[in-house]
C-alpha cells in the first residue's frame, strides 16, 4: 500500500506579469508545510512536480523545513491547463480580468464558464490540448504510479491536475473538477493511499499545517 500526498503550490502572483511565481505568502505557507511534515518525522521515497516555476519554488520552500527529500522528477502531464487562455477564449473579446485590483469574482465566473464549455468540447483554446488529452495524461500517470514500486510519494501540483486526479479516483464526472478545482486552497494536502489494483481518496484541500490563529491571513486561493 502506498500514500500519495498531493499539494497545490503556495500562492502565486495572480494580476502580475508573471503569474508563474510564488508570492512571499506562497513561500510561507509551503515552508509551513514542510515544518508541520519534519516535526511529524515524515518521510517521502519519492517527489515528483510539474515543470511550471511555481511547483519548483513550492517544493524549495517546503524542502528548506523539511530535509532529506529526494531529488524531484519533473513530470508535464502535472502542469495546469492556461487559466488565462480559457479565460480570454470564454470572454469572446471582453476586457480579462488580471489585475489585483480588479474584480476576482468576475474572472473566475469566466474560469467557471471557460472550464465547463472547454470539458464540453464547445469552445477551442490556442495553445491548449483538448480536455479529453488533458484528463487523460492526468489519468495515465496516475495508473502507472499504483504500479511504480513507490510507497510514500510526495506530488507538487496545480489545482486542474490535482483536481483531475481526485475525480478519477472517484469516479467522479468533468463537473466535479471544476467544483473541486476552484475550491483548492494554496499548498492544500490532499492525500491517496493506493495499491497495484486501485486508488483511494484519505483527505482533500487540508490545510493543518496553516491551522493556527497566527496564520489565519494565510489561506489564499490563487
Amino acid at each position: 500500500m502506498g500514500t500519495l500526498s498531493l499539494v497545490r503550490h503556495g500562492q502565486a502572483s495572480f494580476g502580475s506579469a508573471d503569474y508563474d511565481r510564488l508570492s512571499e505568502t506562497g513561500a510561507r505557507q509551503c515552508e509551513a508545510l514542510g515544518r508541520y511534515w519534519a516535526e511529524r518525522g515524515r518521510r517521502f521515497d519519492s517527489v515528483i512536480t510539474g515543470t511550471l516555476k511555481r511547483h519548483a519554488q513550492s517544493l524549495e520552500a517546503i524542502a528548506a523545513a523539511l530535509p532529506g527529500l529526494p531529488p524531484a522528477r519533473a513530470d508535464a502531464a502535472l502542469n495546469e491547463y492556461d487559466a488565462e487562455a480559457i479565460v480570454r477564449a470564454v470572454a469572446g473579446g471582453r476586457p480579462v480580468v488580471t489585475t489585483p485590483e480588479g474584480d476576482r469574482r468576475e474572472h473566475f465566473r469566466l474560469l467557471r464558464e471557460g472550464l465547463a464549455k472547454w470539458m464540453r468540447g464547445e469552445i477551442e483554446v490556442p495553445g491548449l490540448a483538448d480536455w479529453a488529452r488533458f484528463s487523460g495524461g492526468v489519468a495515465a500517470w496516475l495508473e502507472t504510479l499504483r504500479t511504480s514500486g513507490a510507497a510514500e510519494v510526495l506530488v507538487v501540483s496545480s489545482g486542474g491536475p490535482i483536481a483531475t486526479a481526485i475525480a478519477h479516483v472517484l469516479g467522479a464526472p468533468p463537473s466535479a473538477v471544476v467544483a473541486l478545482n476552484l475550491q483548492l486552497r494554496n499548498s492544500a494536502l490532499s492525500e491517496v493511499t493506493f495499491s497495484p489494483s486501485r486508488h483511494w481518496l484519505v483527505s482533500y484541500n487540508t490545510l493543518p499545517h496553516l491551522d493556527h490563529p497566527e496564520r489565519s491571513g494565510w489561506v489564499t486561493f490563487s
